[in-house]
């Protein structure tokens, strides 16, 4: 669900045209989640081939990503997560129960027709499997988009790639990102979509939110360690935060005691006694450096035979995004050629 740090932070709000030509490290796992949410039919179902499989993972991939790709000239490099650290059994635990949950409600909305409440609910129900997660990396590569398997959790992969410069920012909705070290988080990097904001009983359009974590720490007045902390005190994937004690609350406490170590015993005590091990799993998470961004030639045979002869898509459909991917690289191309020749 990733650490609530919004009140601590001041993003700058960009368009797409303002991201035009940079790369990103994607959130895999966070970005196809949305999909599954959010790419259903008007009843709240997920999208399905015609043997009842899936298929909004695919659509998203399919239709959403290679618009930014082809529309604003975006690197894309998406970063799955791999095998999650044995801290995080108990979220896995709570997210599984939330999904139960709203499986449940959806249902007693739809036998009540109250299509409303149904989709609503129906946001809540998707699920990432393994095999969802495998079939997302055989469209990206016959894409020609690069990925990564990451061997723990891919936003550290991901902000280790940024920290590197080999990618401008790590693109999730998650804040998580920062404490694994991203200098840079791009937040809703996404064609369409509003944001909800329960307290105001309202929404409003989605844009980019770009998050510099120098500026975090420094209008913050702490550093990345103490960053950490605060999310420790607050609850993160890992543990479960301090009763009571919000964002704002965390940070005052860091800075009066410069870290957790120094905290009253009242409030130290109700922390894990593992504390430290959590935190080191934000400050020393495994990474690889085992990897190639190269962007591949699009794979059209491959992508027919398997969206439309398999998978049910509209080979025509294809073919377009097919054409779209193709004459963007030519102008790509051409523009490096011309900047070459200038030079």
């Amino acid at each position: 669900m990733g650490v609530k740090l919004a009140p601590l932070i001041t993003p700058e709000i960009l368009t797409l045209e303002d991201l035009r030509g940079r790369s990103f490290a994607v959130d895999a796992a966070n970005q196809l989640h949305q999909f599954l949410a959010l790419i259903r039919t008007p009843d709240g179902v997920p999208l399905k081939d015609r043997k009842g499989r899936v298929t909004s993972h695919l659509v998203g991939l399919l239709y959403r990503t290679t618009r930014l790709i082809t529309e604003y000239d975006l690197k894309l490099i998406f970063i799955f997560d791999g095998k999650p650290p044995d801290l995080k059994a108990n979220e896995i635990t709570k997210r599984r129960q939330q999904r139960n949950r709203a499986e449940q409600e959806y249902k007693e909305a739809v036998a009540k027709g109250d299509m409303k409440t149904a989709w609503s609910k129906a946001v809540g129900t998707g699920r990432l499997t393994q095999e969802m997660a495998q079939e997302a990396q055989q469209v990206l590569t016959f894409l020609g988009i690069p990925f990564i398997q990451a061997p723990g959790e891919g936003e550290a992969q991901a902000a280790y790639m940024v920290q590197r410069g080999e990618v401008w920012a790590t693109a999730s909705r998650d804040f998580d990102t920062l404490l694994f070290g991203a200098p840079r988080l791009l937040r809703y990097l996404t064609l369409t979509g509003r944001k909800r904001l329960p307290s105001k009983g309202t929404s409003v359009p989605l844009q980019p939110e770009l998050i510099d974590l120098h500026r975090v720490l420094a209008e913050n007045g702490i550093n990345r360690e103490q960053l950490v902390d605060v999310a420790l005190l607050i609850g993160t994937d890992f543990n479960k935060g301090v009763p009571q004690v919000g964002p704002k609350t965390a940070l005052k406490l860091i800075k009066e005691n410069q870290c957790l170590e120094n905290l009253p015993s009242m409030i130290l005590e109700q922390l894990p006694p593992n504390y430290h091990k959590i935190r080191r799993l934000f400050l020393d998470h495994p990474i690889t450096d085992e990897y190639d961004i190269t962007p591949h030639s699009v794979n059209r045979e491959g992508l027919i035979a398997y969206l439309s002869h398999e998978r049910g898509f509209a080979e025509t459909r294809v073919n377009n995004v097919v054409d779209r991917l193709l004459k963007a690289k030519k102008g790509q191309r051409q523009q490096s050629l011309n900047s070459w020749s200038k030079g």
